[in-house]
């Protein structure tokens, strides 16, 4: 069952406050609230990173910015949806295509973030090479990164899918498991908290950096041509809106891609350069 929209919208406001929201309606604006809009993002470094272009936006548009975060894959699009949020920044441009095709909803996209690549870590084994046979190896429920991951496992030779160019490959999809492994689908958010228990994980940047995991330390990992780089995710029309693209404008700067690679250690690469 969805949550309530208050159980899971947690709100951090940068950069607006009463005085400066009362200043601009004192000084004529058409409608102060076309000044600021909602964004959401994955709680933890991606607020972080999101909140230097926030600051941006302060300072070179006079645009208020309230970060909302999230800890699932699923509700920042609801919220988007159902106008909730003004824009998310938190997935890549399969995931958003499977939301639509599966929600239909009416999305599309206003400008690109970085590439967060997955890595396949474990605690128990030193290399890909001294996996054991029938290894049990962790893997994102959701469909695109788990298809993800699938794919990174057929390109190194580990396991052969009916259909390499399937992006949302699941277990179901393997044609040939030389190794017997054992699969296991779990909430992305989760797969930190089980890499003990595995032998392998496959773990997004995006939850494997603040649980102190180092892509370096990956024994399989995407490299920066990987083609899921995030996105600005908006409502379909909103692509071209003025506070939208001064948004774009501010994220996709110098600043935050040095505020990225401090947070991610390296581990994420700017996708609009």
């Amino acid at each position: 069952m969805q949550r309530p929209l208050a159980t899971w919208l947690r709100p951090t406001l940068i950069g607006a406050t009463l005085f400066g929201s009362a200043l601009l309606a004192g000084c004529g604006s058409d409608d102060a609230e076309t000044r600021s809009i909602k964004v959401g993002t994955m709680s933890g470094p991606e607020s972080e990173v999101m909140e230097v272009a926030v600051n941006l936006a302060k300072e070179r548009y006079d645009l208020d910015v309230e970060i909302i975060e999230f800890t699932d894959y699923v509700s920042p699009n609801a919220a988007l949806a159902d106008g909730s949020l003004d824009a998310n920044a938190f997935q890549h441009a399969p995931y958003l295509d499977s939301m639509i095709e599966d929600r239909g909803y009416d999305l599309a996209v206003a400008g690109y973030t970085f590439v967060y690549p997955i890595g396949a870590y474990s605690e128990k084994h030193g290399s890909i090479e001294t996996l054991p046979e029938g290894a049990l190896i962790a893997l994102p429920n959701d469909p695109t990164n788990g298809g993800r991951a699938m794919i990174l496992m057929h390109n190194s030779g580990l396991i052969t899918l009916d259909d390499p160019e399937n992006l949302e490959a699941t277990p179901v999809n393997v044609a040939d498991n030389p190794h017997g492994f054992e699969f296991r689908e779990i909430e992305a958010a989760q797969l930190p908290r089980v890499l003990p228990d595995v032998d392998l994980a496959f773990i997004n940047n995006t939850f494997a950096q603040p649980a102190g995991l180092q892509l370096e330390d990956a024994l399989l990992s995407e490299g920066p041509e990987s083609p899921y780089v995030n996105l600005i995710a908006v409502r379909a029309g909103d692509e071209e809106r003025e506070e939208i693209q001064q948004l774009v404008s501010a994220y996709q700067s110098d600043e935050v891609a040095e505020k990225a690679l401090e947070l991610f250690d390296g581990g994420a690469v700017p996708g609009w350069q």
